[in-house]
């Protein structure tokens, strides 16, 4: 499937038009190049069959799973039998191929209704990326068939108290162990982790040098065992939303990790980078879902609720506000079709940045636009626990925080334009 999903990007089109450029000398023969919009096959029919499974599982859970807080485990089981925790992982290794692609499109579908049911086949790639991207093929075989079975669960460990969006900040600490050749010794607190109680295995970063070096080969990752001693969860976070899915600490008090689970090489700070990087389509299909499952249901409600002798669809300031927005999500999906398409390229790269920085930045900011449209467009009925508009306002806002801050990603982007990695002349 991965090969299919190559069809969404530019294609050569075997006809050819003569003409004169700029209206001077002799005609020339060009090819077109056309841009393909639609996806292969393959991929609309995991669409439709990800809308079906939404509609009879996810919908009916959204509202009671937020209210709850609990882990639903009854959607995680639908997911595994549908066949959608191995996504993004090779057919080698017990995964169906379509990857980070095929995954954006089937969250898009279920963050519609659901950013925690979206967030939990998410967590199908942010961890196992980079073991994708540098992991040992012992590495890949040891640990992603699991992920794709779903017989195993996986978090990502980065973040630390003082160290979020400043990652060279990080204090764990991993000093090589005196008892195995190759083997490390880690220590220290990760905190804000997605899914860390339910996980069986972390991919975690710490610093194999001094802690208080910024240097980028001073950070290393490695694969730590939820089984092995030492490693525990510690508190567990009261979100504000996308509840359900836990988030917390995980906490490492003297952790053997021997040297067959780091991952890539020691000092490997860009492989964080470069797993963040891939995963900036797979949070911006999150955005994209949370802004169309809002927009269609606020346009539902004005179609129907009368006021002053009319449907409040009726009333252009109405009009123009869902057509701005219908707009956005437009420009939001081609931008993160194309991140997806370029990430299952393995261009995500420096020179690749801004463009994945942009598909997240914008459709993130899209659901907190289109999640408060929704809200003021009910108006006080939007604002009560009767309507899932106020949970759509509540999940928006966390999109704009994890794998990279909005202001993180105007950085990038900037960055981008500065260096002419992003140019147009």
């Amino acid at each position: 499937m991965v090969a299919a999903a190559a069809s969404v990007a530019l294609m050569l089109n075997d006809s050819s038009v003569s003409c004169s450029p700029g209206g001077k000398g002799p005609a020339e023969s060009y090819s077109l190049r056309w841009v393909d919009f639609d996806l292969p096959p393959e991929l609309e029919d995991l669409r439709a069959s990800v809308r079906r499974l939404v509609a009879d599982k996810v919908a009916p859970r959204s509202r009671e799973i937020d209210r709850s807080g609990e882990y639903p485990e009854d959607l995680f089981e639908a997911f595994r039998d549908a066949g959608l925790l191995g996504l993004c992982i090779p057919e080698d290794f017990g995964g169906s191929g379509a990857g980070i692609l095929g995954l954006s499109v089937a969250i898009e579908e279920v963050a519609k209704v659901s950013n925690t049911a979206a967030l939990m086949l998410l967590l199908t790639r942010l961890p196992t990326g980079p073991l994708m991207i540098a992991g040992s093929e012992d590495q890949k075989r040891r640990y992603l068939p699991g992920i794709a079975s779903g017989s195993e669960r996986a978090a990502f460990g980065l973040s630390e108290p003082q160290a979020g969006s400043d990652v060279m900040g990080m204090r764990t600490r991993a000093v090589p162990d005196p008892d195995l050749d190759g083997g490390w010794v880690l220590s220290g607190t990760k905190c804000w982790m997605s899914g860390v109680r339910e996980a069986d295995w972390y991919t975690v970063f710490a610093k194999t040098s001094d802690p208080d070096s910024r240097a980028h080969d001073s950070v290393t990752a490695f694969v730590v065992e939820r089984s092995w001693e030492g490693v525990s969860v510690g508190r567990t976070d009261h979100k504000m939303g996308v509840r359900g899915v836990d988030t917390g600490e995980l906490l490492l008090q003297d952790v053997h990790v021997p040297p067959g689970n780091v991952i890539g090489e020691v000092g490997g700070f860009r492989l964080a980078m470069l797993g963040l990087n891939s995963m900036r389509p797979v949070v911006a299909a999150r955005g994209i879902g949370l802004a169309e499952g809002a927009l269609m249901y606020a346009t539902q409600y004005v179609s129907q609720r009368a006021a002053f002798g009319r449907t409040i669809a009726d009333f252009q300031g109405i009009q123009w506000e869902i057509a701005k927005c219908a707009v956005d999500v437009e420009a939001a999906r081609l931008l993160t079709y194309r991140a997806a398409w370029l990430a299952d390229q393995g261009k995500f790269t420096k020179e690749w940045v801004p463009f994945l920085s942009m598909a997240k930045y914008h459709a993130t900011e899209l659901a907190v636009r289109a999640s408060g449209l929704a809200l003021q467009l009910l108006g006080a009925a939007g604002y009560m626990e009767d309507h899932p508009t106020e949970q759509w306002y509540r999940d928006a806002k966390q999109l704009t925080i994890v794998e990279g801050t909005s202001q993180v990603q105007l950085g990038l982007i900037a960055r981008g334009v500065l260096d002419r990695d992003l140019w147009w002349g």
